[in-house]
């Protein structure tokens, strides 16, 4: 072939995005700048042909090609949050709200409905709408702030992560948008009005869905290359009535150039072609081609503010952030006529008929026009196939026993977990020098929000708890994301536990963050145990990423010596924390100044601290065998174990101590400011958490390090009146294994008899945070002539107590479920068969403790399927999302679940944790009673078929899962 002839066969293919071309165009090579120099990922990774082209991709990732350079990175609301607020009164809600947001530029962030951007966030694409009934463009979603929702912030909006990959090489999102005027005022003030003893007032209670008169927005992503990505915006007439709808997904640049410290302004221009096409040039990102159908109208204006309507300013500029919106709806003069500017919208009106669809399509990528003649050819093959790949992916990490129903349930909670990736930008040294309340700098003025943590540079794609709701990471959730993300993506998993871990986030003295908010506030420490479930994976792969394992460790060892140096006041193993993420759990607000004085001696916080010392103890274990320092450290941890053991519950019977006898219980002890202590006697969490506390010893380690072992014999013998108490350690149970736990079998009979009743702890969707037996027994506590009382609430919170959003006092709450389902399985694989307990409790039903498991499990996960009716007890007694085809297959993750029927309840996307049902769906697929006895590792953490076929990359490699392609730098 002549090289005439062989350019025209390039341009046609590349004009081409049918799957034949698209698997010519895929790169066998990492994109100028990204990657390993010449590198050809072709040749270097022959896979199995029985890995899935999506496992392909993720190898390909680990070799350099920027298969994640691209992703959902887009926040889902920036206004509110405490990154925009430079108010004195650090009221972050009212500083910049959503009435602003479409007019005034953001500082850290942007949003967007249906975004995706780099993994900086520098250039974004989202969707914006127009029903041609609402008063403003529909841009973003919105909801209320905290103070004007009767149960906290909440967004009003219906939206659904349909379908992801790890390499967002394709994704599925669905919008419900009505086709009435939007509500605001009515969402608002009618929420306004009621009490938090009444229900939140929905969008679907004003009535704007009936009928089917809305539409279905359904946007995909699919990737033809890295740096080349198909959109397709399928618009779906829910109604027997024609209806128009104008769509624009919208390109622009995050605002850097405004703060004068982002380099110079990047810019968009319309580029002359036979159809729209936009050139997208940063001077970091490059440039980008944005391509439009023949029939959208390109509209351009700048991400800047609009200074008369924001702040009755002069206009830095006639066509501000809000031009298009005001250009559209009022037709404005607010657009750039010349074509250019930082932000563009391709407007297309659709006439959607009754019952009937209409479709867009845009196009990003590096390839112009002069070479991109046909942007569109082949896009329906393209995203068939790239959906196709996604069933074959879904498909290799199901169990063959999953049925259907739970197959799909599954899969919307991973989709749920990679659509909730959020770029996470924020240089607290300089926010705090732009408001001018740096501790260490002139104007010193102390008393600043997180002005203690001035060292922290975030600018990450981090997994968020609620892309709307919590834009910001938590750092004890993101513990548990990484369990259900360690199931299709490990080595992004591993970034998120690097990540926490890193100089850039980890406090100079020890401190993990907790989140934006107050980022010293304290979080349960389940970092170690989210590294060794890695490392437990990673082991059951034949691996050990050394590196990993020996960086965490140090990391961890401070954030341990920290929690022992500032939680222990006494330095008697008796640990506080505050409110450890169970906001209002307690009877008072356990991170405030107690109104007895004194102090609150917690028993999950002592809980959390024995379990940290197994975890601790276990990856030096793992540490060993490479470094025989780690030896130093196998004595240090269990030796800490035991001490914490003995103040649990200390030899005799004393009222002050966190062991009632009598009760079968732990509870928090209230240590008054002249010594002497008393139980708060609250069944909740709190006193079912210590069972968490255990670790099960293989016996061939003991065998392996006999010094070791006579080490520790010698100390247990030495102290072993102290420990009269707890599990004996040396006594041997199923295959010689030995076991670390706070609680003998007698404890733990008598906690599970307790957790187990269905009339306390054991709901028909899983364990309940506060015992049922509290309703008609509520604990009262007073003091100074006030009563303080602790009532099993099953739903919504009716105290303001964190906000009044969330509520410990009563519901469901996946992490701590799957806690527990953990500490049974390890009890289990000491005890084996030999011990059964009633469940439920007084049903006469006898069950291994693996039983018990299985059971829970079920219980959690029957939370989103459907039952014998075909109702799902997640959506209630919402008829709609029960009935409707349209709705009923579609599930939210919600943040917790009503005690008592299920129904979800607080944030409604927050994937993030209550996606541990895809794991506890898997695993009920996946295990048997005889696997567990048999498993050296933990259970929780056992590979599935498809992506063990390859190693977890290496942390080095794994930190570019997180966007880690440059060096740290503003902008």
């Amino acid at each position: 072939m002549d090289s005439a002839n062989e350019d025209r066969a390039n341009e046609d293919r590349a004009n081409d995005l049918s799957p034949e071309s698209a698997s010519a165009a895929e790169p066998a090579r990492p994109a100028a700048g990204t990657g390993p120099e010449g590198l050809d990922s072709s040749a270097a990774l022959a896979d199995p042909d029985s890995l899935t082209a999506e496992e392909r991709r993720l190898r390909e990732a680990r070799a350099g090609v920027p298969w994640r350079a691209w992703g959902p990175y887009l926040s889902e609301r920036q206004w509110g949050t405490v990154r925009e607020d430079y108010s004195d009164s650090e009221d972050a809600w009212s500083y910049f709200s959503h009435d602003q947001a479409r007019s005034r530029a953001y500082r850290w962030g942007e949003d967007g409905i249906a975004g995706i951007s780099d993994d900086k966030q520098r250039l974004c694409l989202a969707l914006a709408l127009w029903n041609e009934r609402d008063p403003i463009l529909k841009e973003r979603l919105f909801g209320l702030t905290n103070s004007e929702g009767n149960h906290g912030e909440d967004v009003k909006e219906y939206y659904f992560y349909v379908d992801n990959l790890p390499t967002h090489s394709y994704q599925r999102y669905l919008y419900k948008y009505p086709q009435a005027e939007y509500p605001y005022n009515e969402l608002l003030s009618v929420n306004r009005a009621r009490s938090r003893h009444e229900l939140e007032y929905e969008l679907i209670d004003t009535g704007v869905f009936d009928d089917g008169r809305y539409f279905d927005v359904e946007v995909e992503h699919a990737k033809a290359g890295p740096e080349d990505i198909l959109c397709r915006i399928t618009v779906h007439n829910r109604s027997s009535q024609d209806a128009a709808l104008h769509v624009l997904p919208t390109l622009w640049f995050r605002n850097t150039w405004s703060w004068g410290d982002g380099g110079p302004k990047p810019r968009l221009a319309r580029v002359e072609s036979e159809h729209p096409v936009v050139r997208a040039e940063h001077h970091k990102v490059g440039v980008f081609y944005f391509h439009a159908e023949p029939e959208a109208a390109l509209l351009f204006c700048e991400n800047e503010t609009n200074m008369a309507r924001v702040f009755g300013a002069e206009p830095a500029t006639p066509f501000a952030k809000d031009g298009i919106g005001d250009h559209l709806l009022d037709g404005a003069d607010t657009v750039n006529p010349d074509g250019e500017g930082t932000k563009v919208a391709a407007h297309v009106r659709l006439a959607v008929p009754a019952g009937g669809q209409a479709a867009v399509l845009v196009r990003l990528t590096r390839e112009g026009p002069e070479t991109l003649t046909a942007p569109f050819a082949g896009a329906d093959e393209l995203i068939a196939r790239r959906r196709a790949e996604a069933d074959d992916f879904y498909e290799a990490i199901t169990p063959p026993t999953v049925n259907d129903d739970a197959k799909m349930v599954m899969r919307q909670a991973l989709a749920g977990m990679l659509w909730s990736k959020q770029c996470y930008y924020f240089d607290v040294d300089r926010w705090l020098r732009e408001r001018h309340l740096h501790p260490l700098r002139a104007p010193i003025r102390r008393g600043s929000r997180n002005e203690s943590w001035f060292h922290m540079f975030n600018h990450d794609v981090v997994s968020m708890p609620d892309k709307w709701e919590y834009p910001w990471y938590a750092a004890w959730d993101l513990a548990f994301h990484c369990i259900p993300l360690a199931m299709v993506d490990p080595d992004f998993a591993k970034s998120q536990i690097d990540l926490m871990l890193s100089r850039e986030y980890l406090h100079p003295g020890g401190q993990m963050p907790a989140y934006e908010w107050n980022f010293g506030d304290v979080n349960p420490p389940v970092h170690a145990f989210a590294a060794l479930f890695l490392q437990n994976l990673e082991k059951d792969l034949g691996e050990v990423d050394l590196p990993f394992l020996q960086e965490s460790f140090s990391r961890l060892l401070m954030n341990f010596t920290w929690w022992v140096n500032r939680k222990d006041p006494s330095g008697h193993n008796v640990f506080e924390g505050g409110f450890l993420g169970l906001d209002n759990i307690g009877v008072f607000d356990r991170s405030a100044a107690l109104p007895t004085g004194g102090r609150l001696e917690q028993a999950d916080g002592t809980a959390w601290m024995a379990m940290f010392s197994q975890n601790m103890l276990e990856l030096a274990l793992a540490l060993l065998p490479h470094d025989k320092s780690y030896e130093e450290f196998v004595l240090k941890f269990v030796e800490r174990f035991f001490w914490i053991a003995a103040a649990v519950d200390p030899i005799g019977e004393h009222p002050d101590e966190m062991w009632d006898e009598e009760d079968g219980f732990f509870y928090d002890v209230l240590r008054l400011p002249d010594g002497t202590g008393m139980r708060i006697k609250v069944r909740s969490l709190v006193g079912l958490l210590p069972i968490c506390a255990t670790t099960v010893i293989e016996a061939d380690l003991l065998e392996r390090y006999p010094q070791i072992t006579e080490q520790v014999a010698t100390f247990l013998e030495r102290n072993r009146d102290l420990l009269a108490n707890i599990a004996d350690p040396a006594v041997p149970g199923v295959q010689g294994r030995h076991i670390l736990s706070l609680v003998n079998e007698d404890k733990l009979r008598r906690i599970l008899a307790r957790m187990l009743d269905e009339e306390r702890f054991l709901g028909p969707h899983g364990i309940r945070s506060i015992s049922r037996w509290h309703l008609d027994h509520p604990y009262t506590f007073h003091v100074a002539g006030a009563e303080y009382r602790v009532q099993y609430e099953p739903a919504e919170s009716t105290t303001g107590m964190f906000g009044g959003n969330s509520n410990w006092r009563g519901p469901v709450w996946f992490p701590i479920n799957l806690l527990l389902i953990r500490a049974l399985l390890q009890h289990y694989r000491y005890y084996g068969n030999d011990l059964k307990v009633e469940c439920p409790t007084g049903s006469g039903k006898m069950m291994t403790l693996f039983e018990v498991a299985q059971e829970l499990s079920r219980r959690l996960a029957s939370t989103f399927l459907q039952d014998s009716d075909g109702r799902r007890p997640v959506y209630g007694g919402t008829r709609l999302f029960q009935e409707d085809p349209h709705w009923r297959d579609l599930i939210l993750f919600y943040e917790y679940y009503h005690g008592d029927n299920g129904a979800g309840l607080g944030a409604s996307h927050q994937t993030g944790w209550s996606g541990l049902v895809a794991r506890l769906i898997q695993s009920m697929g996946q295990f048997d009673a005889d696997s567990v006895l048999e498993d050296s590792q933990w259970p929780m953490a056992r590979p599935y078929r498809r992506l063990a076929a390859g190693s977890v990359a290496d942390v080095t490699t794994a930190r570019e899962a997180r966007g880690v392609t440059e060096p740290q730098s503003p902008s």
